[in-house]
């Protein structure tokens, strides 16, 4: 298949545009690098001994996208562009509405135009908001807690009254949990800009010295070590869904939900004990009052993923940390080489 990516080369898209590469289709990227890097596309090219088409262009340049289906001939597309920090989301609503919900419908409008009509969506278990029940199935009702959230809702919704309106349409929204880790090679994984959000690359921070301790945003919950409890998943996991995702929609049409996830949840500690096992580091913690809004445990239910895509995560706790450390490592050296 000839695949489009937007936002192919952030974070989960650069780790897609690899399992898909390597399983033989044709990969094709659409970025505007606002959140990511165009030495990614170096780096895929050494992971894969070949280049990856790239365009760059905002999603919302309906215009452009259009011309990049025509002209590459796509089968298909993941649809990955969009801002993902909540708190930015709170702060500047209209922003990520502009970007998340905008876009979207700008790559449908393209979609639409020629004639290309299967389509993943990169969404959140952030739609579900707090939970009435554990673990969040797709069932469970959808009251996002935040804009960002709400945005990947709102799309949600659209395709569904899409895929309502046209038989033809093959959609699957994706819920993602907490994806972590790295591709093996240690060429790329998670580059937030600035201080991250996320508490994986925070913790590598924090091992590398980049920053001097980690913030632990409340410690007396009713958790088995009293910090929030995530379901963490390995991006090479995650990616791999996406792939079992176009699988899937080859022989089923309609618009479907989909959690991909572990299963299980991982306390703030037992992330930082892993990490320290395997890197011999020392993380400096600072505990802190809990914040607004955070949950004290929410984790995946995954049956659905297993009979319909027929997908499970595979990697372990162990190997998101190993992964991460390895690219913070390999990223240090290159970033060494280039000041010298």
């Amino acid at each position: 298949m000839n695949i489009l990516l937007t936002g192919g080369t952030g974070y989960i898209g650069s780790h897609t545009a690899v399992v898909l590469s390597q399983a033989g289709h044709e990969v094709v990227l659409l970025d505007n690098f606002c959140n990511s890097s165009p030495s990614v596309l170096e780096r895929l090219e050494k992971i894969l001994g070949k280049a990856l088409p790239c365009i760059e262009a905002d999603v919302r340049e309906t215009d452009v996208v259009e011309k990049v289906l025509r002209e590459y001939k796509i089968d298909a597309v993941i649809h990955f562009a969009g801002l993902k920090a909540v708190s930015e989301s709170v702060a500047n609503p209209v922003l990520y509405y502009a970007n998340n919900v905008q876009g979207s419908i700008s790559l449908l409008q393209a979609m639409q135009e020629v004639d290309v009509k299967t389509l993943v969506f990169s969404s959140s278990a952030t739609v579900y908001g707090e939970p009435q029940y554990l673990p969040y199935d797709e069932d469970h009702p959808t009251k996002p807690m935040n804009p960002y959230g709400q945005s990947k809702l709102q799309v949600e919704e659209i395709l569904r009254d899409l895929a309502a309106s046209d038989s033809k349409w093959r959609i699957t929204s994706l819920r993602y949990f907490n994806p972590v880790g790295a591709h093996e090679s240690g060429l790329i994984g998670e580059e937030p800009n600035g201080i991250p959000n996320n508490l994986m690359p925070y913790v590598v921070k924090v091992a590398s010295g980049e920053l001097p301790h980690l913030n632990i945003f409340g410690d007396d919950y009713e958790t088995l070590d009293g910090t929030g409890e995530r379901d963490y998943i390995h991006v090479m996991d995650l990616a791999e869904g996406h792939m079992a995702a176009l699988h899937f929609q080859n022989v089923n049409a309609g618009s479907n939900v989909v959690n991909l996830g572990t299963g299980k949840s991982s306390g703030v500690l037992e992330i930082v004990k892993a990490f320290e096992n395997i890197t011999g580091k020392v993380i400096p913690l600072q505990f802190a009052p809990r914040r607004a809004g955070d949950l004290p445990i929410y984790f995946a239910q995954t049956g659905l993923a297993k009979e319909q895509l027929h997908w499970v995560a595979k990697r372990n706790l162990i190997e998101m940390c190993e992964s991460s450390w390895k690219f913070q490592e390999l990223q240090g050296h290159v970033k060494g080489e280039s000041e010298n």
